[in-house]
């Protein structure tokens, strides 16, 4: 299971630069991240970082409005098919994702599909692709 770092921010000119700026001042790495533009103010940044509670700490600190997710890192092949393969998996098991985005593992240099599932417990989740031969991480 992974920690992601969500945080709800001002849509203004250097917003990402300060955050990307705390996280390395702080000598933490985002190993996976997405904006998600939640209107004309304001928008979401969800990140998976090296160290999440330091991270959230420091951006709180900060004056950020963050919290720490719960999340799914899925480890698959760089292979033509492999997504949709994921995602029948997850649809035969009747799990409904909010949202992926992509990682990868610095370790095999594969891709991870990090998940999260609001209605589903996460980790009944991870133990379903696990059982269906998904690598979680």
């Amino acid at each position: 299971m992974l920690k992601q770092l969500s945080m709800y921010v001002e849509n203004k000119k250097g917003t990402m630069k300060n955050i990307t700026g705390i996280l390395k001042e702080e000598g933490i790495n985002i190993l996976g991240s997405v904006n998600n533009n939640g209107g004309a103010e304001y928008g979401i940044v969800r990140m998976v970082v090296s160290e999440p509670e330091r991270a959230y700490e420091a951006l709180k600190g900060a004056g950020y409005l963050c919290r720490l997710v719960d999340v799914m890192g899925i480890e698959v092949a760089d292979e033509v098919g492999n997504l949709h393969h994921l995602l029948g998996a997850l649809s035969d098991s009747n799990i409904n994702l909010d949202y992926i985005y992509l990682s990868f593992n610095r370790d095999s240099g594969k891709p991870i599909l990090i998940m999260h599932a609001a209605d589903e417990d996460i980790y009944e989740v991870e133990s379903c692709m696990k059982a269906k031969g998904f690598t979680a991480v």
